[in-house]
């Protein structure tokens, strides 16, 4: 190779590919999106054909309880882009009072089991008032929405531990740990997102 074409590679442009694995939960988020509006779809269906049903069930929800409940998921998302922004700036661990990756993560994993714990807790509530997946209509609309949230909020919840994990595990906190912290973080935001919408519908429309 001549020195006139070293010298060409060294100035010329380097491709900066987008990542697979960004891409790929990217994608995989759309398919959730579609999920998801399929449930908002069912859930105002039946809302539609039973409105009686539905003044008198949803009169029974604790709407100031399920308030806080998201506000506490939503304040994961601050705590998780802050973790998102010290892995970006590979600091896996704190480093003096700065807080690194893994202690933010800790906190918005403690976020999330607290949002799951208070899901649980509101499902004993109403199901000893009579509102069971198989009651009736409403029932099984309010369970299937808010439960196959519910465990799309403990996937990322496992995600967290693994994220975490990962990074005690390697030697050098590098750019694949970051990528894979990223990525975690699109999907937790996703699901909070996700929330608000089904809070609006559920506990403020009613």
């Amino acid at each position: 190779m001549t020195s006139t074409s070293l010298n060409y590679a060294a100035r010329a442009p380097k491709i900066n590919r987008p990542n697979t694995v960004a891409v790929g939960t990217i994608v995989w988020l759309g398919s959730e999106v579609m999920f998801f509006a399929g449930l908002f779809a069912i859930y105002f269906t039946l809302r539609s054909v039973a409105p009686d049903l539905w003044a008198s069930e949803t009169a029974l929800l604790n709407i100031p309880f399920s308030a806080v409940n998201t506000a506490i998921l939503v304040s994961s998302s601050f705590t998780c882009q802050l973790g998102v922004w010290a892995a970006e700036r590979m600091q896996p661990r704190a480093i003096g009072w700065k807080l690194g990756m893994v202690e933010w993560f800790f906190i918005t994993y403690a976020l999330g089991a607290i949002f799951v714990a208070g899901q649980i807790w509101e499902y004993a509530t109403l199901v000893s008032e009579g509102v069971t997946l198989s009651s009736n209509a409403y029932g099984s609309a309010f369970y299937f929405t808010t439960g196959f949230h519910g465990l799309h909020v403990t996937g990322g919840l496992i995600a967290f531990l693994l994220v975490i994990g990962r990074s005690y595990a390697v030697k050098a906190f590098g750019h694949k740990e970051a990528t894979t912290a990223i990525v975690v973080s699109y999907y937790w935001h996703f699901v909070d997102v996700v929330w608000i919408g089904l809070f609006f519908v559920i506990y403020i429309l009613k």
